[in-house]
């Protein structure tokens, strides 16, 4: 169990941060089915507690990145890539505004992947993602990726088979070669139960400022619910690698996955051992200068 404070807040402390990402993250015996969406791995607390612990980490994370993007104008090529998959209404844009949104909208960029269009459709299934790939110093966040041409292919049967298992192996090799470039690879799945999918859905039918967020064709997509599992389940599988593995996050309580999330990507961050730019001027005669200015 993730140490706590008193109040049951999580310590946001390097070693509390580590557990978190130890219990989420698919080591090689994943399974899929085992992940109880309701539960808040490493989380003692209730919804107050999460909510004031998510505020709490968002001055370590606004720091972190502010010194990724410093970095950055210092000659760095080093960047991030959080990327978000999950089944309809699982929390993906409640991370970004959540999560994401704690620190400096300069240093993120946000794409939200759409069906492709017929220009994309033209191209390899990875070319269009290479295009949203993060410049240096930057957060990138793919709400939804690649890995729609997978998971929706197969299940869909949109691809045969053998498509769709080199597609698995292009994902590999794509995801190494952008690791090895400097970007730091965080790949979360949000994985929520299919009655909460219910909920969330039939709250979107009751408030009018909701409607332009509900899509009748999510409805059928619930009748694909447990091939999409199933597909989920092949897709970690199949690309989680040491460098690029995969984090499966419960969702149904969303003030968890937040907190979690925002606890993946602080660490991601930590990772790489960030630091400040050295001046590039001398200071003491800098300081002299703005006195006598």
């Amino acid at each position: 169990m993730t140490p706590t404070s008193p109040g049951g807040i999580m310590a946001t402390t390097t070693d509390s941060t580590a557990e978190i990402r130890r219990l989420l993250m698919a080591g090689p015996d994943f399974t899929l089915a085992a992940v109880d969406p309701r539960s808040t791995p490493g989380f003692d607390g209730g919804k107050s507690k999460g909510t004031a612990a998510l505020a709490a980490g968002a001055k370590a994370l606004s720091g972190l990145q502010e010194k990724l993007f410093a970095e950055s104008r210092s000659g760095s090529g080093i960047s991030v890539l959080l990327v978000l998959q999950g089944m309809d209404t699982s929390g993906k844009g409640g991370i970004v505004r959540h999560v994401v949104g704690l620190v400096d909208p300069q240093g993120v960029q946000h794409h939200a992947f759409k069906a492709p269009t017929e220009d994309e459709r033209n191209h390899d299934f990875l070319w269009r993602i290479r295009r949203e790939l993060p410049t240096p110093g930057m957060i990138g966040v793919f709400d939804r990726s690649h890995y729609e041409d997978v998971l929706v292919q197969r299940v869909r049967g949109l691809s045969s088979a053998d498509e769709v298992e080199e597609r698995y192996g292009a994902i590999r090799t794509f995801e190494n070669e952008v690791a090895a470039s400097g970007t730091r690879l965080l790949k979360v799945m949000l994985h929520i139960s299919k009655d909460e999918q219910k909920t969330r859905l039939a709250e979107r039918l009751e408030r009018n400022d909701k409607y332009w967020k509900y899509n009748p064709g999510d409805v059928d997509e619930r009748g694909y619910w447990e091939q999409y599992q199933e597909a989920y389940q092949l897709a970690v599988e199949r690309t989680s690698t040491p460098d690029t593995p995969w984090y499966v996050v419960p969702a149904d309580r969303k003030w968890y996955a937040r907190l979690a999330v925002q606890h993946l990507l602080t660490g991601t961050l930590e990772d790489m051992q960030l630091s400040w730019p050295r001046a590039t001027f001398d200071v003491e005669t800098e300081k002299q200068r703005l006195q006598a200015s």
